[in-house]
């Protein structure tokens, strides 16, 4: 007899993921800086990026954990929905369930901003002084 068995996988596990990955860079980038310890990561997320703020701020702590970011704040700016249209080539801001032209209204558009995830500074010390990146 077989048996199928349905696994249901918590959406912070993406953030997780993210997280780790995210935690990988910061590593990165503060041992190419010489710091010890990082205490502050702003990230940037568009609302279009498949990434929810809310799960990320969750998974966090459990990603820095024993790293040089453990007892590092997270910030998260959102960054604006753009578009750019191929008809008029306008540029402007839009809600995510309306991705048209804000000028002429036509639907040939691309997304210019608002579908990413950016590490945007660290906050770091090192053994000197403390360095902004």
């Amino acid at each position: 007899m077989t048996r199928c068995w349905r696994w249901r996988v918590s959406p912070a596990v993406h953030e997780l993921a993210v997280c780790q990955a995210l935690m990988q860079q910061v590593e990165g980038i503060a041992r190419d800086k010489g710091a010890h310890r990082v205490t502050a990561v702003t990230v940037r997320i568009g609302p279009l990026s498949g990434v929810e703020p809310e799960l990320l701020e969750q998974a966090f702590p459990l990603a820095a954990a024993g790293s040089v970011a453990e007892t590092a704040g997270l910030v998260i700016e959102t960054l604006p929905i753009r578009v750019r249209c191929d008809t008029c080539g306008a540029e402007t801001e839009v809600s995510p369930n309306r991705l048209v032209c804000g000028d002429c209204g036509d639907w040939h558009t691309h997304v210019t901003s608002g579908d990413e995830m950016l590490l945007a500074s660290l906050q770091l010390i090192t053994d000197e002084d403390t360095a902004h990146v």
